[in-house]
């Protein structure tokens, strides 16, 4: 047919996969028409599905005949920016890395695109388009995700305590065990995780409405990667203390427990008097450690609540809490042993 082009299997599937799989819509909608020329569809239809003239076909085409599939898909990627635009590209993405919309009078904690814009355009005279600096952020290498928080304080005393710790795992006798412990809680009201979904409609995760609460004091074995558990109605001393005798219960054949947690208000003996009473009673069995604070990445059971949360109670479905826990428990039958996932402290050694 008269207008029509000619296109070899491998011409045709390099632009099948452009008009797949393309960034580029220019690119794309070359190949589209290149493809649909190579139909021999009519220049009128092309026009109307592709929503373009018939000169931008005319065009393309030309361009095709004289230098075959390269001069019309590498066409775009010819142009370079100029040094203005990379003068630009250069100042936004220091904007973007060091400073925060606020430093320059916006009313936003994050930067956009669209503040990108407006800030070029009000302050320095620039005007381009969003999808331009989205381009532009792209060639720096930048992505627009979600950033892993981190705690700011840091304590002073950090390695003091953590050489402690250390030696004190280093130099474990056979005949006393140490464990790392902390606190959990499981609620009916599932945590929101990440899963498989259709394109186009988000998935529900129907919650209660009323939230209850239970929380499990742990505590990990260092040598072995057990885990023994205490449930509790409140996150106090009590379920603390109840979980201590469940520690001196299933480890009768150690002469000391030495229990490593973070520092908070109701492990103290100095700041909770039941604590200070119950070491005065069993202080030859039980001895606390305190981690740095600030430092959860310092207490292995960590990684444990972890996976507990993605396994067990992200987008659950459960009713009561009571299933919840049960759900817990026998993920605990199926593995009560867990590999300690640090690098803080150096591997344990077998008693």
């Amino acid at each position: 047919m008269e207008g029509s082009i000619q296109l070899r299997a491998s011409e045709r599937k390099t632009l099948l996969a452009v008009v797949k799989t393309g960034h580029n819509h220019e690119q794309r909608l070359r190949a589209h028409l290149l493809l649909l020329l190579a139909d021999g569809f009519s220049w009128s239809t092309i026009a109307g599905v592709l929503f373009t003239s018939s000169s931008t076909i005319n065009r393309w085409r030309q361009r095709f005949l004289a230098g075959g599939l390269a001069a019309v898909i590498d066409a775009a990627g010819r142009r370079r920016p100029s040094r203005l635009s990379l003068l630009w590209i250069g100042v936004i993405f220091r904007w973007i890395t060091t400073q925060t919309p606020i430093d320059y009078g916006f009313v936003r904690s994050r930067w956009t695109c669209g503040t990108v814009v407006m800030l070029l355009k009000e302050d320095f005279g620039v005007q381009v388009g969003r999808e331009t600096v989205r381009r532009w952020l792209h060639q720096k290498d930048l992505v627009y995700r979600r950033p892993r928080p981190v705690l700011g304080p840091k304590d002073p005393q950090r390695p003091y305590k953590l050489r402690k710790i250390r030696a004190l795992l280093r130099h474990l006798p056979a005949n006393e065990i140490a464990v790392f412990q902390d606190e959990v809680d499981v609620n009916t009201n599932p945590k929101i995780g990440s899963m498989w979904m259709r394109r186009g409609q988000q998935a529900e995760v129907v919650t209660p409405g009323t939230n209850t609460k239970r929380y499990l004091a742990g505590s990990l074995n260092w040598r072995t990667g057990e885990l023994i558990l205490t449930e509790g109605a409140q996150r106090n001393a009590d379920l603390f203390l109840a979980h201590l005798d469940d520690l001196r219960r299933r480890y009768r054949r150690y002469r000391v427990i030495h229990v490593i947690c973070d520092n908070g208000a109701f492990h103290k003996p100095d700041r909770c008097r039941k604590v200070k009473q119950y070491l005065e009673k069993w202080g030859c069995r039980v001895k606390l450690h305190f981690l740095p604070t600030y430092a959860p990445e310092t207490n292995p059971i960590e990684r444990v609540w972890w996976h507990l949360h993605e396994e067990i109670t992200r987008n659950h479905r459960c009713k009561n809490i009571d299933e919840p826990l049960d759900l817990v428990f026998d993920w605990l039958d199926a593995g009560s042993s867990f590999p300690i996932e640090t690098s803080v402290y150096d591997s344990a050694r077998a008693a």
